[in-house]
């Protein structure tokens, strides 16, 4: 049965485990307490770097539910948990390396898998995040500056047109002819409307004119 002091150390391990955005694990086989606490304070921003035993290491990622990092668990281990940015600490512990031939990346995990030496190598060739943002960035201002010179460029060619277009009109009109009226014509009379009558001329009969000279 383990001590009350091993289940605090699983315990422990495993809470590092779950709180961490990745791990890489490292042989550090002759590497000794100065060169392993100088790479702790190199790695201190980024992650926890700490020397394991292994069974302890293999029990705690059982119980954080990553029973496949058991492959790795072979020599002397010493685990960098990342809690910042992951391609950051693989190159720092690359360069570490390169001083201390002793201390060799052999795997990690990370995001839900486990990476073989090779890859965890092969994070330390990748760009950091700060670059990548900073990449990014770039990008972002250079397609608004792009987008900006387009619209200006629309711009003026919009009003190049309109400017055109303006030259093309014809000039001021002449000033309008006044023309007299016309008088209106005169409603025809509606059939509606009474017409004058004729004034009657009274009729003589010859009789009358014969007898109105007699009296003459």
């Amino acid at each position: 049965m383990p001590s009350e002091e091993k289940v605090q150390k699983v315990a422990a391990l495993t809470e590092r485990i779950k709180g961490a955005n990745a791990l890489l694990l490292a042989e550090y086989r002759g590497l000794n307490v100065h060169d392993a606490t100088e790479l702790r304070r190199s790695l201190s921003d980024q992650a926890r770097f700490a020397v394991v035993k292994n069974t302890l290491m293999q029990r705690a990622a059982g119980e954080a539910g990553i029973e496949e990092l058991e492959v790795l668990f072979d020599g002397p281990t010493a685990v960098a948990f990342v809690q910042g940015d992951v391609v950051a600490t693989a190159k720092r512990v690359v360069e570490a390396g390169k001083r201390f031939p002793a201390l060799v990346l052999k795997g990690g995990y990370m995001e839900g898998r486990v990476l073989s030496a090779a890859e965890a190598q092969a994070l330390a060739t990748l760009e950091s995040r700060e670059v990548m943002l900073s990449r990014i960035a770039g990008i972002l201002k250079a397609e608004m500056s792009r987008a900006a010179f387009m619209f200006q460029a629309l711009q003026s060619r919009f009003l190049g047109v309109l400017e055109a277009y303006k030259e093309k009109l014809p000039g001021e009109a002449p000033a309008e002819v006044s023309v007299e009226a016309e008088p209106a014509a005169e409603p025809e009379a509606s059939a509606e409307e009474p017409q004058a009558e004729e004034p009657k001329v009274e009729e003589t009969s010859e009789a009358e004119a014969s007898a109105e000279s007699e009296e003459e």
